[in-house]
């Protein structure tokens, strides 16, 4: 068991932590139709654009209500209405999220009383849904305004259900962690679909941050699930929740509905798949097809042939906890050390990580255990790229953000076949690392009296 603490530093140096305004504005980025809303100044939301547009290099919906110093003080109950307004009149979505900042929950500011107001004096917009999620940046982080918001669109826009209503069994809700990427979304449901079952995400980034381009531009998000699909869900037989951090949505789910929920924290590596592999052949009533059969054994294949490379490794990775633990999981049961592991934020996960300690810290952080405990692979977001190269070990970019590569939100971690793709990826970076750094050269010889002798590679 993991002893989790946190850094007494006085300040962050070089961070590893995303806000949590960001986090909820990623999820509402997964609506169809929606315009996710920064409640504070232009900066922050700024900021938060161009790191989205730097991961996905997409055009990404986000606007402000653009707090000045003045309205600030005073109140931001104009701002937050003239932004709504000018969203509706000029883009008409079908949602509009508000997230707050570390500035507007300093002063104090009661955005549900103000979109009380503002409903009361616009009456036009009845029928657009004003969901505000309270995501403070000066506390928690990316993954926690991921968790707040599902969890808060599932209070508001999800029907009721009588519990004893029957239930469709052949749909499924489907709760993504914020560690799941959009290419991680469709191989979900092609597996879903794979089982005779029809599963229903919230949110879906791959509908609407997978790159493709459509026939049309659209100011809105130009994918994802609608809000009367959302409405819908309760309906479902079951729901299913990926990561530790969707307990609270499937809880909130299965309380308004009656729906109930399986929880599965991890996705990659061989047991976790083979547990989802049965639950979803009883809940679909039909036979694991044999297509995920022999992806299974191609991936225990795959462990077979990576292991001699992966091994052994001291593992350094900072990344939010439910994709620490997951990834961080899997590696340790193929033999890799985790030496050293920084997270963001608390959850209840981090106690289980197969490491001595978790830290709550930053890159800094990171890179002074992973100097210290002596690590040969660095798995982080791009802004750990420089501390790799100062340690002069191996670097896997995982997370959120990852600007300085292509493919970011096609990367996969779930299922067999993504669990193989990212054992490989892992497994011929060492490799490429051994071959440019430790090959013998003129430098590495050394004339012995029995002649030339070849001084063996010290391998990181």
């Amino acid at each position: 068991m993991a002893i989790v603490t946190c850094s007494k530093k006085a300040c962050t140096i070089n961070p590893l932590k995303m806000s949590q305004p960001i986090g909820g504005s990623f999820a509402f980025l997964g609506l169809r139709g929606a315009m996710p809303l920064l409640h504070g100044s232009q900066g922050c939301t700024s900021f938060g654009l161009t790191l989205f547009v730097r991961h996905f290099k997409e055009a990404v919906p986000l606007q402000t209500t653009a707090m000045s110093e003045v309205s600030t003080v005073l109140g931001g109950y104009e701002n937050v209405e003239q932004a709504i307004l000018n969203i509706y009149k000029r883009v008409k979505p079908e949602i509009i999220g508000i997230n707050s900042t570390g500035v507007t929950e300093t002063k104090g500011d009661d955005v549900e009383a103000f979109i009380r107001l503002i409903r009361q004096n616009h009456p036009d917009l009845e029928n657009v849904p004003l969901v505000y999620v309270s995501t403070p940046d000066f506390k928690d982080a990316f993954q926690d305004g991921w968790e707040k918001t599902v969890a808060r669109l599932v209070e508001v826009l999800v029907d009721p259900v009588d519990p004893a209503a029957p239930r469709d069994s052949s749909r499924v809700n489907v709760l993504p962690g914020c560690h799941l990427t959009p290419g991680d979304l469709d191989e979900l449901r092609t597996i879903f679909e794979d089982f005779g079952l029809r599963p229903s995400f919230l949110p879906d980034i791959s509908g609407s941050l997978d790159g493709h381009i459509p026939e049309e531009f659209t100011p809105t998000t130009m994918g994802g699930i609608g809000v009367d699909e959302i409405a819908s869900m309760g309906q479902a037989a079951w729901t299913i929740a990926i990561g530790a951090q969707m307990r609270r949505a499937a809880e909130a789910m299965q309380a308004k509905t009656g729906t109930p929920f399986r929880l599965f924290e991890r996705l990659c590596g061989l047991v976790p798949n083979d547990e989802f592999m049965t639950f979803l052949s009883v809940v679909g009533g039909k036979p694991v097809p044999t297509k995920y059969r022999r992806q299974r054994g191609q991936l225990a294949d795959a462990m077979l042939d990576a292991h001699f490379h992966i091994g052994g490794r001291k593992l350094a990775i900072g990344a939010e906890p439910d994709l620490l633990f997951d990834i961080s999981s899997m590696l340790y049961e193929m033999g890799a050390k985790v030496t050293a592991a920084v997270t963001t934020t608390a959850s209840p996960v981090l106690e289980r990580v197969k490491a001595q300690e978790v830290v709550i810290g930053d890159l800094e952080d990171l890179e002074e255990l992973a100097k210290t405990r002596d690590c040969n692979l660095l798995i982080s977001h791009s802004h750990g790229r420089q501390a790799a190269a100062r340690l002069d070990i191996p670097f896997y970019r995982a997370g959120f953000p990852m600007f300085d590569r292509l493919g970011a939100g096609h990367q996969m971690s779930v299922s067999y076949r993504g669990t193989r793709e990212l054992i490989f990826d892992l497994a011929n970076l060492i490799i490429a690392d051994r071959e440019a750094n430790h090959q013998p050269t003129p430098a590495t010889w050394q004339i012995t009296g029995a002649g030339l002798h070849v001084v063996p590679p010290q391998l990181n």
